[in-house]
C-alpha cells in the first residue's frame, strides 16, 4: 500500500473516539482517509471490465454508508480500520454484481492478477462472483487464509499490515497468502462448482 498522508495515530484515536459513540468522529475518519480510500476503490474497480456502472467515488460513497451502520465493533488501529471496509468495498462489488443478473460462467478464459495467479473470462463480473464464492468455501475450512486474500486483494493492505490485523508473523500471512492463491486457482478453474480440500499449512 502507498504511504498514506493519513498519520496512524490520529486514526487510531479518531477510531476509538468512534468506539466511545462520537459519530462525528467517522466523518472526520472518511474525511481524512479519503485519498487512500479512493485508491482502495480504484485499485478494486481495475478488476472490473472498463464499462462498470460502479465508479471508484461512489464506491467510497457507498462504503461510507455501511460503515455508518457498522454496529458493536471495537475499532483498534489504521490496519482494522482499512480491513473492514475492504470486507464492506468486497460486499458491495459482490452485491452490485449479483444485482446484474451475473451467471457463474464466463466465455474464453484470460489471465487477470492475483499476483498473477487467478484465471478469469472477458466479463469480470461473473468472476468476481466466482471469487467471493471461493473465499466463502475457503473460509469453511481456513478462515484466516480467506482473511489474508480479502484484505490484501481488495484492500491491498500489506502482508506486514495484515499481520498486524491478524495478531500473526508476516511470515505466516505470506506463507497464507501464496496456499491461498494456489487453492483459488484450482477452485476458480474447476468445470463443476467447488467444494474441494482445504489449502494445506
Amino acid at each position: 500500500m502507498d504511504p498514506d498522508p493519513l498519520p496512524s495515530h490520529e486514526l487510531t484515536e479518531l477510531l476509538r473516539g468512534w468506539n466511545g459513540g462520537d459519530q462525528k468522529a467517522l466523518e472526520r475518519i472518511v474525511e481524512l482517509a479519503y485519498p487512500e480510500l479512493r485508491k482502495m476503490a480504484r485499485r478494486s474497480l481495475r478488476r472490473e471490465r472498463p464499462e462498470h456502472t460502479i465508479q471508484a467515488t461512489a464506491l467510497v460513497h457507498e462504503a461510507y454508508l455501511r460503515l455508518v451502520d457498522v454496529r458493536q465493533m471495537r475499532w483498534q488501529d489504521r490496519a482494522h480500520f482499512f480491513a473492514i471496509t475492504a470486507k464492506v468495498m468486497r460486499r458491495i462489488l459482490i452485491d452490485h454484481a449479483r444485482a446484474q443478473g451475473c451467471s457463474k460462467r464466463g466465455g474464453e478464459m484470460r489471465r487477470m492478477s492475483l499476483d498473477d495467479a487467478l484465471m478469469i473470462s472477458p466479463e469480470s463480473d461473473p468472476e468476481i462472483v466466482r471469487l467471493d464464492e471461493a473465499l466463502e468455501d475457503l473460509a469453511k475450512f481456513d478462515s484466516r487464509k480467506a482473511q489474508v486474500v480479502e484484505m490484501r486483494y481488495f484492500g491491498g493492505l500489506t502482508s506486514d499490515e495484515i499481520a498486524s490485523v491478524l495478531g500473526i508473523s508476516t511470515q505466516s500471512v505470506n506463507r497464507d497468502w501464496s496456499l491461498a492463491k494456489a487453492w483459488l486457482v484450482r477452485e476458480m478453474t474447476r468445470q463443476e462448482p467447488s467444494g474441494g480440500s482445504a489449502p494445506q499449512s
